[in-house]
């Protein structure tokens, strides 16, 4: 009986495609600890957020850390707290958020020690960088080498990316329409950071397996916002009707693309291992994306969320 069940679950696993066995996706939160958005406070968000989260059955997320922001937001180190105590895990994101093409190798080091002192020892803590900004250099590949090997020589992986939809600027333009007294269509703000998000992954999914012949756990690039806290579980539920499964940070980053992130070789090292990996390999443009072009991403936001006429 038992010999029986188990091969007819292995025929069963054999007759799925493998393009539906491998949409895994982690979420990652990016620039923690924010200041108030556009309708929360700092503490709102985070127990939204995590709330959330809770709802939606996601076992764990990553937070990167930016410890210099948490002067500038109210209950910083206490919501960072509040994160791993629900499960959650936290990563260096460097201390003051820089441009590594901007400063020195030897500074931007500095700036992710100083993180790292704040972050070391704390619950939930995972030696995973995570570039700002996703720069890693862009054309200079002196620097990208040596602030690789200083990674290496202080035991820190490359906290990477893989998909991404600019959620940042969705927040952007949202803080920019309440400031300027404009009426928001909630429903149409989630829907469209919902299905830019969805898109996005199977964007990804789809370079991913021409570039490697199989999609590598995803890390999905968000940030600690208002509008994830809102309408973070419709994203995951819009994700797993796509047939995706969401994992944990900790699962995704013991995936073997996480060598790739170490040595990959572009004219310009900035943007999503996925995007990096197929321009290594010969893959035409667009290798990201279409909503991350904020062109694109304000022309929807100003005619799905305000109902206003595109520029002519």
């Amino acid at each position: 009986m038992l010999r029986a069940l188990i091969l007819a679950v292995t025929m069963l696993l054999a007759a799925i495609p493998a393009a539906a066995q491998d949409k895994r996706i982690a979420l990652s939160f990016d620039d923690v600890p924010r200041a108030a958005g556009a309708f929360l406070t700092p503490d709102q968000r985070t127990v939204r957020l995590i709330a959330a989260l809770h709802r939606a059955g996601v076992r764990q997320a990553v937070f990167f850390v930016n410890p210099g922001n948490i002067e500038k937001s109210d209950g910083g180190a206490d919501r960072i707290d509040a994160y791993v105590a629900a499960g959650h895990v936290i990563a260096d994101h460097s201390w003051s958020h820089p441009h590594l093409s901007a400063m020195t190798a030897e500074a931007y080091l500095a700036d992710i020690d100083r993180a790292e002192a704040w972050l070391k020892g704390r619950e939930g803590y995972r030696p995973w960088f995570r570039y700002p900004f996703l720069d890693e250099g862009q054309d200079d590949k002196a620097k990208r080498d040596a602030v690789r090997a200083g990674l290496a020589a202080r035991g820190l992986a490359n906290g990477y990316v893989t998909a991404e939809s600019s959620d940042w600027f969705l927040e952007q333009l949202t803080r920019e329409a309440v400031a300027d007294g404009k009426p928001i269509d909630m429903d149409a703000l989630r829907d469209l950071y919902v299905e830019s998000h969805v898109e996005a992954a199977e964007f990804y999914y789809a370079l991913a397996r021409r570039t490697l012949g199989r999609s590598p756990a995803q890390v999905m690039l968000l940030h600690e916002t208002d509008i994830a806290a809102l309408f973070i579980d419709d994203l995951v539920a819009a994700l797993r009707a796509r047939g995706w499964t969401i994992v944990t940070a900790d699962q995704a980053y013991a995936d073997p693309i996480a060598v790739e992130a170490t040595r990959y070789d572009t004219p310009s090292a900035q943007g999503t291992l996925t995007e990096m990996l197929a321009w290594q390999a010969g893959l035409p443009a667009p290798r990201w994306y279409a909503r991350n072009n904020i062109n694109l991403a304000r022309r929807l936001f100003d005619e799905r969320v305000l109902h206003q006429a595109a520029a002519q």
